[in-house]
């Protein structure tokens, strides 16, 4: 019976250590990113969601709205470094701003015709848990942003 006891114990004060010291996935994204910020020497803004953004050049007219079509381009990439799309060398890609991603969708609100922007966007902001076109679950992105249209 002492034994036992003496087990359950132990097993509900490894369950409490665990439970206290894991991470959310946002927490963990945070963390990476101010990694990447400082590793790379960028200094960028963090909205209030958790984007992060540097925005260069000088832009004209008004920002998009949601319900705007935009013309990009732009490359995707992971922490590390490895592209996983780009309209670089290609045609320039224009869509509705409600049919991308929420980080997108903030980002180039805050962006005027002619700006080039650097998005770092958490998970929760990008595909979540999702593996999309070979990106892994919970990836922050990297995206570097030329805003060159707004209808």
């Amino acid at each position: 019976m002492i034994n036992t006891l003496k087990w359950l114990i132990l097993l509900g004060l490894s369950m409490l250590f665990i439970s206290c010291t894991s991470e959310s996935q946002e927490d963990i994204d945070e963390r990476l990113i101010l990694e990447y910020l400082e590793d790379n020497a960028i200094q960028a803004v963090r909205t209030e969601s958790g984007l992060y953004y540097k925005i260069t050049g000088e832009g004209t007219g008004d920002p998009p709205e949601l319900n705007d079509y935009v013309t990009v381009h732009y490359e995707g990439k992971l922490l590390d470094g490895t592209v996983f799309d780009s309209s670089y060398g290609g045609t320039a890609v224009t869509f509705g701003l409600w049919e991308v991603i929420y980080g997108w969708q903030e980002g180039l609100q805050l962006m005027h015709t002619g700006e080039e922007a650097l998005f770092i966007i958490p998970s929760h902001l990008g595909y979540g848990s999702s593996v999309v076109s070979g990106i892994p679950p919970n990836s922050v992105l990297v995206f570097n942003v030329e805003l060159l249209e707004i209808n």
